[in-house]
């Protein structure tokens, strides 16, 4: 999964302090989430080793910016990073994205898969957002919304099983929901 925006003002702007204060939950969060296989770091700073160097899709030009919020991560399946993304300390981000967050003509997100035992870099992760852009779901990129198997075929999610994985997760989650409490928007 590899996804992209742009903040409403600088990194260190107040405006998006409550980005800020919520990413090193997320991160947490999405590290005790079932089905998570790894994340990649940012290059020069704390944390996992970056998956090569940060490349931006072309959204970025133009927009006064040299960099956007993006993460790059891998999952065991369209489940697992569905009961993460829309439960929980990500589930509360979400509802607060459009507070820090530019409204974008692009896609937010972009689901692909990888064989086993690969993992993607931040090229591969900025060329899938502009290729679902460009030409719309598919096997090649997709989103939960149009979403597509391994084989190529089209997926129905099994809801049921979001369900369970959310609920699964619920317990690794209080302590970090808990210091959301605090946080301004």
């Amino acid at each position: 999964m590899y996804n992209f925006g742009l903040h409403v003002a600088d990194y260190d702007a107040p405006e998006v302090h409550g980005f800020l204060r919520r990413e090193p939950l997320n991160f947490a969060a999405a590290q005790k989430a079932a089905g998570f296989v790894g994340r990649s770091g940012y290059r020069g700073e704390p944390g996992p080793r970056s998956w090569g160097p940060q490349i931006f899709p072309r959204f970025l030009k133009g927009s006064g910016r040299d960099s956007g919020p993006s993460s790059l991560s891998l999952w065991e399946n369209i489940e697992s990073l569905m009961a993460f993304a829309y439960a929980g300390v990500h589930a509360e981000a979400l509802k607060n994205a459009r507070n820090w967050n530019t409204k974008n003509t692009w896609p937010p997100l972009v689901l692909w898969w990888v064989e086993a035992g690969r993992r993607p870099d931040w090229e591969q992760g900025a060329r899938k957002l502009e290729w679902l852009h460009d030409h719309g779901a598919g096997p090649e990129a997709f989103t939960f919304k149009q979403p597509f198997g391994a084989d190529g075929e089209p997926l129905i999610i099994d809801r049921a099983r979001v369900k369970t994985l959310a609920e699964a997760n619920s317990p690794g989650q209080r302590d970090l929901l808990a210091q959301l409490e605090h946080m301004p928007v």
